[in-house]
């Protein structure tokens, strides 16, 4: 089962924890609108193995269960990228418990999505993608995982905002729903109307926003976060850009300073040296002032492979380090070991 690190660099939260035997509760005692009944069919349960001396096994675990969304006829179905990085087995659980393999298709670090299909097509109708830019403050959509009405949740959206997570990672405009959703991972925000509006990724204690009492939600990765870079997932697995630059940190905020919550065995950070616990003050000559500063100073510096200085703070010490930084994707492995 899925496991990993908690605390976030903008309010507590986690990534994907098991969730066998937890139900999600019913919408009200009315029925679901017909729209969306009528495509709930098509959110479908993920299980994916991973090989336990791959890289992401030590934090995300080495199997992981969560949902995924049909959206074509031939089996192509988004899901969160959590839950199929490093795998090298996939398998769909559909609305009525069959299961069918399937194989990854795509990944895309910046936005978090993953695509995978089915290695045949099932009978299942797609879900439309829907407009995430229509949800604003207080509007309302519904949380589904696999299992139809009886795991689907009425929410309300209670933010849209900047999340900046601590495994080098920006969202400008993610969506935050209440109450929370027990089954996140890789669910289906869906509109009024039954269309793909958003896909699960966490649950996130401050749901109502910086400053604001703590109350339980989830965070949703837009989906039309995912339709510029669709089609290049589809024919090449990831986005033609070039890719980010990438140090391999886990920073968080603590008492108004950037702290190094952990590194990436082998990555970038941890060949130049950085430890837990070092403090980040500066790159390339900038103060940093938060997280997402920090992200987006790193990433205006060009493309995977450009070096870096930055200034740290150890046991009081200042010092700087020069880090070539690397490219995520070849930091991680998919498919079958050769």
């Amino acid at each position: 089962m899925a496991r990993g690190l908690n605390g976030s660099a903008n309010g507590s939260s986690q990534w994907p924890s098991g969730h066998q035997g937890v139900e999600a509760r019913r919408p009200g005692s009315s029925s679901l609108p017909p729209e969306v009944s009528d495509t709930l069919s098509a959110v479908v349960g993920v299980h994916t193995t991973i090989p336990k001396n791959r890289r992401s096994a030590q934090t995300l675990g080495a199997e992981r269960e969560g949902h995924g969304i049909i959206i074509d006829d031939e089996g192509l179905i988004v899901t969160i990228g959590y839950l199929i990085m490093e795998a090298d087995t996939v398998s769909i659980t559909d609305i009525d418990g069959n299961t069918i393999p399937a194989g990854i298709v795509g990944y895309d670090y910046e936005s978090g999505f993953g695509l995978v299909r089915t290695t045949f097509p099932p009978k299942i109708r797609p879900m439309e993608m829907g407009d995430s830019d229509q949800l604003t403050l207080r509007s309302e959509a519904y949380v589904a995982g696999v299992g139809g009405e009886k795991a689907t949740l009425k929410v309300k959206v209670a933010g849209r905002r900047e999340f900046a997570g601590y495994w080098e990672y920006l969202l400008d405009n993610a969506i935050f729903t209440v109450p929370a959703y027990p089954l996140w991972g890789g669910s289906a925000l869906v509109s009024t109307d039954g269309k793909l509006l958003g896909v699960g990724s966490l649950l996130v204690q401050e749901a109502l926003g910086p400053g604001s009492p703590a109350f339980p939600g989830n965070m949703y990765v837009p989906i039309n976060r995912l339709k510029p870079v669709f089609d290049e997932l589809v024919e090449n697995g990831r986005p033609k850009s070039p890719p980010r630059p990438w140090l391999g940190l886990y920073t968080v905020e603590h008492m108004g300073q950037l702290v190094i919550g952990g590194v990436s065995d082998g990555g970038p950070a941890d060949r130049a040296g950085l430890r837990r616990g070092d403090i980040l003050q500066a790159l390339n000559g900038e103060v940093l002032d938060d997280v997402a500063d920090f992200y987006k100073k790193l990433w205006s510096i060009g493309p995977a492979g450009t070096p870096v200085l930055l200034r740290l703070e150890r046991d009081n010490d200042s010092f700087e380090v020069t880090v070539r930084t690397g490219d995520r994707a070849n930091y991680h492995k998919f498919g079958a070991d050769n």
